[in-house]
């Protein structure tokens, strides 16, 4: 019989004490506390681990995710194979990479990759390999907008301008700066985005596209606010944004200027990173639940990162991501004779998942089988910087990314709008 700790866990009252501190155990598979000795069913993601920043968090989770799995019976018995691989920002590599574990390593599903650049690189290798990305950390816009890759993360583009859908209606800006990463369909993507919904709603935008592994912080802010807007939007990674702030805020800029930011900066550590200074003075969107959720699958996370995690790895908004795409695994796998695991049955059943319901996501996620692109996270919240703290400051909104047309045009005609 199984049980289900995730609900117990409610039932039983247990509280987070805090995102490293005591947990309820960890809930994986059918949690019969038994090793799976059968076997193994090959998984292959692609990160960027080595570069400008590490950009490995989803992979991380999702190899504890798996790992707790594998020590509950694994997929009916048989364990889950996990391989890694590091695609440095390179989308050569990517390439090299994508080929080793598909053809040579024979994966049957690619689950939690986190890149930058592998999405552009891949996509349509996925496609012709008849594979089934879920992916915790899409980045650039083909992951969006491919056939075969759905992320469980809404996006940078999606994120940003729920950041920006949060300065017009709560801080009523009229004047935008949006900073994005130089790098092909990352920066434009999510800046033009804004530039897409400035016309629509008649406020200013500018954008401006730095090289995250070279750019002085210094020179780059000071350009963004030459124009003196009422807000700054960073499209960036966690270790290029905090340079920016500290930046904006030796030129005394976090008091005249409000910054938001994507995602890619809700991460527990910021806000005592980057000091009192900018409390109530930096938002960030959030595409998932707080990180410090009591609730039960956001406890759940906490405790396979505390049990099967290391001690180093991040708990942060891409290891939700890699966790929830581990899970999304789990529940296509699960759903097949253990037996006839191939990639044909894996990616068949994986097309099917809808209604994948967690506390962690705004609304249920689904794959959308035969649609040509992906993007079912897109109703995200946003936090502030306090005290050291996040402080979640609103409800679950729908991103007003005006390219999400499509996308709930489906969700309406299937069914599946939130």
């Amino acid at each position: 019989m199984r049980i289900d700790m995730r609900g117990l866990v409610v039932g039983l009252g247990l509280t987070l004490l805090s995102a490293f501190g005591a947990h309820a155990a960890a809930s994986c598979g059918d949690n019969t506390g038994k090793p799976a000795t059968g076997e193994p069913i090959v998984i292959g993601a692609i990160t960027g681990k080595t570069g400008p920043d590490d950009f490995s968090n989803s992979t991380r989770a999702a190899k504890a995710y798996f790992d707790c799995l594998n020590a509950n019976g694994g997929i009916k018995g048989r364990p889950v194979k996990y391989l890694v691989e590091d695609d440095q920002w390179n989308p050569e590599t990517a390439a090299q990479l994508a080929a080793k574990l598909v053809n040579d390593e024979k994966a049957v599903l690619m689950v939690g990759n986190s890149s930058f650049v592998e999405c552009g690189a891949n996509a349509e290798f996925y496609k012709k390999s008849s594979i089934v990305v879920v992916a915790g950390v899409g980045v650039p816009r083909e992951c969006f907008f491919a056939e075969n890759y759905a992320a469980t993360n809404a996006g940078p583009r999606v994120s940003t301008l729920g950041a920006m859908g949060y300065a017009l209606d709560q801080l009523k800006a009229k004047s935008v700066v949006c900073i994005g990463p130089n790098i092909p369909n990352v920066g434009t993507w999510a800046c033009d985005g804004i530039a897409s919904l400035a016309k629509e709603k008649g406020f200013t935008a500018e954008a401006i596209l730095m090289d995250p592994g070279t750019a002085d912080s210094t020179s780059t802010i000071l350009q963004a606010a030459a124009s003196k807007p009422d807000v700054i939007i960073l499209a960036l990674p966690k270790g290029v944004t905090i340079p920016l702030l500290t930046a904006a805020e030796e030129q005394g800029l976090n008091q005249t200027i409000k910054f938001l930011s994507a995602a890619s900066a809700y991460d527990l550590s910021v806000p005592g990173t980057i000091g009192a200074g900018w409390d109530g003075n930096f938002y960030v969107n959030m595409e998932f639940n707080d990180l410090e959720a009591t609730t039960p699958d956001n406890q759940n996370w906490l405790a396979v990162m505390s049990e099967y995690g290391q001690s180093s790895d991040p708990r942060d908004t891409f290891a939700q991501a890699g966790y929830l795409a581990a899970r999304i695994a789990e529940k296509a796998l699960m759903s097949l004779d253990p037996k006839n695991i191939t990639r044909e049955s894996a990616s068949a059943a994986v097309r099917q998942v809808k209604g994948f319901a967690s506390d962690i996501f705004c609304a249920p996620w689904y794959f959308g089988d035969g649609q040509t692109r992906h993007n079912a996270n897109s109703t995200t919240r946003m936090a502030v910087s306090e005290g050291g703290k996040w402080k979640v400051i609103s409800d679950c909104a729908p991103s007003p990314d005006p390219e999400l047309a499509d996308i709930r045009a489906f969700e309406k005609s299937a069914g599946l709008a939130p």
